[in-house]
């Protein structure tokens, strides 16, 4: 006959009882979590599936039916279809143009920390587009956007400190912000530099204005071309490369451009 020891039962009936508690609980987590991602890819997935009707990728284009699934997915708070879905109605694809609706949904996404809407909601602020203007409403969502890295938001908040919109007008920080953007190979970013040492009217500055124009001509921007054609030809440096600016400006619909290769021949 053996003895029991009470105490030593007591010990391993409490030591199970916590060990099912934690797998329960565990298994509950478990759950939760796997609902939760369930839910994250449901949200994607609308928003993918609205991506393809917009582009056409793998179906018919219907904005329409891309309008549906952005919406889908922004109402449970996707803040990429939040923004998707607000250019839709900026633009007036797949359903009325709505620019107080644009705004609602810009500002979903941008409270969301979504650089691009930010930038979009600027801009609604600084057109007055479903929001009354404010030109320092405009800035403040422009520099959220910018100092994410966003570049055509720091090219933008470049063009209010150099005009003095919404902020104490500051030459230094629109060429700093420029500069942001032009590092990331933005082409209004390499045209304001070359505006910005333009106006400078020094010959070492115009040469760097060139050099900028030049950079953005490149990428195909027609007054760029025309600017950089037609300082070539009044300097007669390249009367070559003068015509080719221009024609490429000219065939862009650049009416100034045309008229000048008009005077060259």
């Amino acid at each position: 006959m053996k003895f029991v020891n009470k105490n030593s039962s007591m010990k391993k009936i409490i030591v199970f009882f916590v060990i099912i508690c934690f797998l329960v609980n565990s298994c509950k987590q478990t759950v939760s979590d796997s609902s939760a991602e369930a839910v994250q890819d449901e949200v994607l997935s609308q928003y993918n599936l609205g991506v393809c009707y917009y582009n056409g990728d793998g179906v018919e284009q219907d904005f329409e039916i891309a309008v549906y699934w952005y919406r889908k997915s922004a109402e449970q708070g996707y803040a990429v279809a939040q923004n998707e879905l607000g250019s839709c109605y900026y633009y007036g694809n797949g359903l009325e143009q709505d620019f107080e609706q644009a705004a609602y949904w810009y500002r979903k996404s941008a409270e969301q920390g979504y650089a691009e809407a930010q930038n979009n909601l600027g801009i609604c602020y600084y057109n007055g587009d479903g929001v009354e203007q404010d030109f320092e409403q405009a800035a403040y969502w422009y520099r959220k956007s910018a100092e994410q890295g966003y570049a055509v938001a720091q090219n933008t908040l470049g063009i209010c400190y150099y005009n003095g919109d919404g902020v104490e007008q500051n030459l230094k920080q629109a060429k700093y912000w420029f500069e942001k953007a032009e590092e990331q190979g933005e082409m209004m970013a390499q045209y304001n530099l070359g505006v910005y040492y333009f106006k400078k009217n020094t010959i070492n500055d115009m040469k760097i204005s060139m050099y900028w124009f030049k950079k953005a001509a490149e990428q195909g921007h027609a007054e760029s071309q025309y600017i950089l054609g037609s300082y070539l030809s009044v300097n007669k440096s390249d009367f070559k490369q003068a015509k080719y600016w221009l024609k490429k400006a000219a065939k862009q619909g650049h009416v100034e451009a045309q008229n000048h290769l008009d005077k060259l021949k």
